[in-house]
């Protein structure tokens, strides 16, 4: 458990494809989780307090058959990250994301993250993208790790109910897009038109940037665009931005 928080955690989570989710809303996600290959739960390791906390808010027969094991405080202070947890730590096992996979759930709306780098900024888009009716999240090679304790986090639960496909190069994307039949719309600063002047279509997928560098000229998409803006700030962050266009494309 203390390995996958360590600094070889990413290394680790990769190979054993395992990774571990605090508190009460993440275990509540993954005891429901209905999506297909969503990650599954290992194990739930919990304090005395944490076990009163989840037969609180947890249906008894949601829990009956979870793995439990029970730990001391002192335990679970040394496996947790956060500086108080709740007392509850779910270690959970997943399923290896493809294009290949979205393409057989027939996605129509999927949001690309170039090299993203913050773990606070790639929970929140993918948070905003399940909550706006998309279908994928993917992100390109050099992005942040999507299983990190603190992307996990900032999820909040949305990491169980919409599939999160990793390491995917620009090409590759652009590939399937063409492929598929996709609008592929690049956000950037210096875009020639707007958000909000774009045709109509079934099936898009919508390019966003390095949070310090932006996005890169990309051969092969269909517009790249800016999001229009009144005041003086001269650029958003990339969840706000993600925000904005993915409830533009999302309510088409």
């Amino acid at each position: 458990m203390k390995a996958l928080l360590g600094s070889r955690g990413k290394k680790i989570r990769q190979t054993e494809k395992e990774f571990i989710a605090d508190g009460i809303q993440s275990v509540r996600e993954v005891l429901s989780a209905s999506l297909v290959d969503a990650p599954e739960l290992i194990s739930l390791y919990v304090t005395e307090k944490g076990f009163a906390k989840l037969e609180e808010e947890i249906a008894t027969e949601i829990l009956e058959g979870a793995p439990i094991v029970h730990v001391s405080d002192a335990v679970m202070d040394e496996m947790a990250e956060t500086e108080s947890p709740q007392g509850i730590l779910a270690l959970c096992k997943f399923t290896q994301m493809t294009l290949y996979k979205i393409k057989q759930r027939e996605a129509k709306k999927i949001a690309y993250f170039w090299e993203i780098q913050d773990p606070g900024n790639s929970g929140t888009v993918i948070r905003t993208a399940e909550a706006l009716g998309f279908d994928a999240v993917v992100f390109s090679k050099n992005s942040v790790d999507v299983y990190s304790p603190k992307t996990v986090r900032a999820t909040v639960g949305a990491l169980w109910h919409i599939p999160v496909v990793e390491s995917v190069d620009v090409d590759e994307l652009i590939d399937f897009a063409t492929a598929g039949d996709f609008y592929t719309i690049a956000l950037a600063g210096d875009g020639s038109g707007s958000i909000t002047d774009l045709p109509k279509s079934e099936k898009t997928i919508l390019i966003f940037g390095n949070e310090a560098r932006g996005l890169p000229e990309i051969a092969g998409v269909n517009a790249r665009v800016a999001i229009p803006m009144k005041g003086k700030s001269e650029s958003l962050n990339v969840a706000s931005a993600a925000a904005i266009a993915m409830f533009e494309v999302g309510i088409r």
